[in-house]
């Protein structure tokens, strides 16, 4: 499996994603926002797209797939539940679904609902495991809820799926919110020295060739991994006096999800 990750250099900050079977040449293109990134890469890679795939139905995730359809003639894949929301789509995704590109690559449809209610995150199973998470996950971070999704469902997705993966697993988020992330884990945890250290390291970062963190690192560093952590849970009791001693991990995700939201 060969990934490229690709620089949008937009005002929302957009990654998208080829997925190439090194043996035939076949492409996925996720989120190809920036249509003309995204064909001019495969062409310099000898690639042929042959699938589009919406991890939901954002406007700055769907905005690319008509010109590069138009361009290819590729099949386009999302969630099941977004055909009315995603005009054209040809095959609607449920959890546990394979998505194959050539010969050698599979990938794992998860169904991840919170940031919208029709978001699938892709699994590779590899030596190297990769997951593709749109706006579910970020790095440092966690996908906001305004626009049709649900924080309580984030958490179960946080909870219940993608703190359960490999740590060895790579993480290919939707944006490059890194930075700022950062900041909020350390407004949050301001003993956190690895989110420190990090914070130092990727100032200023060229995001045509990111930081690409591992799920081991994101719970480390992402406060929205960090639910026991005695020292978030001091800093969120300063927020919300009402916070029970022990409060339980949904809580102080929802809480902290609250407090991102206006940060």
């Amino acid at each position: 499996m060969i990934v490229e990750q690709i620089w949008t250099a937009n005002a929302y900050r957009n990654f998208n994603y080829l997925i190439a079977c090194p043996q035939t040449g076949e492409a996925l293109a996720i989120d190809p926002l920036d249509h003309e990134k995204c064909l001019a890469r495969a062409r310099a890679r000898g690639w042929t797209i042959t699938q589009v795939l919406n991890t939901h139905e954002h406007g700055d995730h769907t905005g690319g797939n008509a010109a590069v359809i138009r361009a290819t003639g590729a099949k386009l894949l999302a969630h099941h539940n977004a055909r009315a929301r995603i005009p054209g789509m040809d095959r609607g995704l449920s959890a546990g679904d394979v998505v194959k590109v050539g010969r050698t690559v599979e990938l794992e449809v998860l169904d991840t609902p919170g940031h919208t209610m029709s978001h699938v995150c892709l699994l590779a199973h590899a030596d190297a495991p990769a997951l593709f998470c749109g706006d579910t996950l970020f790095n440092a971070g966690a996908g906001n809820c305004h626009n049709g999704g649900h924080p309580r469902e984030l958490y179960r997705t946080f909870s219940a799926q993608l703190a359960k993966l490999p740590d060895a697993t790579r993480v290919f988020p939707g944006h490059d919110y890194i930075e700022n992330n950062l900041r909020f884990t350390l407004s949050r945890e301001p003993d956190n020295a690895r989110a420190a250290r990090l914070l130092e390291a990727v100032r200023g970062q060229n995001p045509d060739a990111p930081l690409v963190s591992t799920l081991a690192l994101e719970k480390e560093i992402n406060t929205f991994f960090r639910l026991r952590s005695p020292s978030v849970i001091a800093r969120l009791r300063e927020a919300f006096p009402d916070l029970p001693d022990e409060p339980d991990e949904e809580t102080v995700f929802l809480r902290l999800r609250e407090l991102r939201n206006k940060w």
